[in-house]
């Protein structure tokens, strides 16, 4: 009896082994040569799930500091979910990676205290138009956008967006602002965007603009809460045609805040569409 049991027992099976693993790849990453800045860029670049079918065209949604070690993960992963399940538009993610983002993303300050601050300042009208000029022709060129674009940014980059929205408004369709950076220059982009809303012309933009709470009761915050007010009013007060803007204050300090206010954004600018 034992020898037939130990006969008839199953033979043993190999151990299963490990394979060799399998890169996770979520976008594409490219070295793009610039002209207007006299050197190279990273461009990383995401696309949605259906993009495989040639018959769908999408959005483009450039993100400033959009280099695999900044927010380019994270935001394509939000243009993921928002889209998922039929919930939301699908998205193009253009992430744009940071090479010096205190000289890019800032006007020239003529306040000694910021300019000491951030001694490179000054870059960001070149960098406006590298991204306008070169950048959104050459992503144009090979992928089936739609023609509807947004800029998105948060902190220095939040400034460079809201500055781009005054300044510049024709550069895209929608500009997405999180925690702009307003204490640059003293606060001067604030104090004179009533003045920029009244002299802009809007053809159907649209501005998400989101506000952090500054932890009280530091002078700081209530002179970055004072500035973020005074812009607040100025959309208000300068009522611009031609563009619709929301401001919202998702509760969020300024560390905490871009994962709950993109999401918010992409709902409200990239929903489904209304039945």
């Amino acid at each position: 009896m034992f020898a037939l049991s130990l006969a008839s027992a199953a033979p043993a099976q190999p151990a299963a082994r490990e394979d060799a693993g399998r890169a996770i790849v979520i976008g594409q990453s490219y070295a793009l040569a610039s002209t207007v800045l006299g050197d190279l860029r990273r461009i990383n670049v995401y696309l949605p799930d259906h993009y495989a079918d040639p018959t769908r065209t999408f959005p483009v949604l450039f993100l400033l500091d959009g280099g695999e070690h900044e927010d380019f993960h994270h935001v394509t992963g939000l243009a993921q979910i928002n889209a998922a399940y039929g919930q939301g538009q699908e998205l193009i993610v253009v992430g744009i990676e940071g090479v010096d983002r205190k000289h890019d993303l800032t006007s020239p300050a003529t306040n000694p205290a910021d300019r000491k601050r951030l001694p490179t300042s000054g870059g960001a009208d070149d960098y406006r138009r590298f991204l306008k000029d070169e950048l959104k022709p050459w992503v144009a060129a090979r992928y089936r956008t739609n023609g509807h674009s947004a800029l998105m940014g948060e902190s220095l980059a939040g400034l460079f967006v809201a500055e781009t929205l005054l300044r510049a408004p024709l550069s895209f369709d929608d500009y997405i602002i999180v925690s702009p950076s307003l204490w640059w220059n003293q606060g001067g982009l604030a104090g004179e965007a009533k003045a920029d809303l009244q002299r802009a012309k809007f053809a159907g933009a649209r501005a998400w603009i989101a506000f952090d709470d500054p932890p009280p009761p530091a002078e700081e915050a209530q002179r970055d809460r004072a500035r973020q007010d005074r812009l607040e009013a100025a959309f208000r007060e300068a009522d611009p045609p031609g563009l619709t803007w929301t401001v919202t204050r998702p509760g969020e300090t300024h560390g905490g805040i871009y994962h709950p206010a993109v999401l918010q954004a992409f709902r409200a600018l990239y929903g489904p569409p209304a039945s």
